[in-house]
């Protein structure tokens, strides 16, 4: 009978431990990224967007390519600057895309990949691992997003903040 306890106390000991917590298993209380879709931004104003964005790359001497798109991710406005990357043209354009439809800055993707290795995300068709696509959000609502390319990543996106920051102003009790 000892041996027997003797067994089971060694078959327990090799018990398998159980794992760390597995942050996938995290369960939100809220929806996250549930900003509602709203009406398209008019072409003035993505006009507008573009010409910040374009300014700021022009004081920093970066060539870009910058996208703007409406609410449900179609191209209203785009630039290229002259000498901007001709691959950048499609890159611009789908970081706008993915920040509108999947309604987050296209850095979430980056991040989920490269650092988190949620490699799942590659499986998603319209997703784009780079940052410099960013929701425009206004009164709540999505009205599109801004895409840049031709620079490194964290140069994309200094520059689509500089057209996003016309629309995505911090909230009044922030400033």
């Amino acid at each position: 009978m000892s041996n027997e306890k003797t067994g089971s106390a060694a078959g327990a000991s090799r018990a398998p431990q159980p794992a760390e917590t597995n942050p996938l298993d995290f369960v939100p209380a809220k929806m996250p990224f549930d900003t509602p879709y709203g009406p398209p931004i008019s072409l003035d104003r993505a006009q507008a967007l573009i010409h910040a964005a374009v300014a700021e790359a022009k004081k920093r001497n970066w060539k870009m390519n910058v996208a703007v798109v409406d609410s449900g991710g179609n191209l209203v406005a785009f630039q290229r600057m002259d000498g901007a990357m001709l691959a950048s043209i499609q890159i611009a354009e789908h970081k706008a895309r993915a920040a509108a439809t999947f309604r987050r800055p296209t850095k979430e993707f980056e991040v989920g990949i490269n650092v988190m290795h949620l490699n799942y995300l590659l499986a998603f068709d319209g997703i784009i691992a780079s940052r410099g696509g960013i929701p425009l959000i206004e009164q709540g609502a999505i009205i599109g997003a801004i895409g840049c390319s031709g620079g490194a990543d964290s140069q994309d996106e200094i520059v689509s903040n500089a057209g996003a920051a016309l629309i995505n102003q911090p909230p009044a009790g922030n400033k």
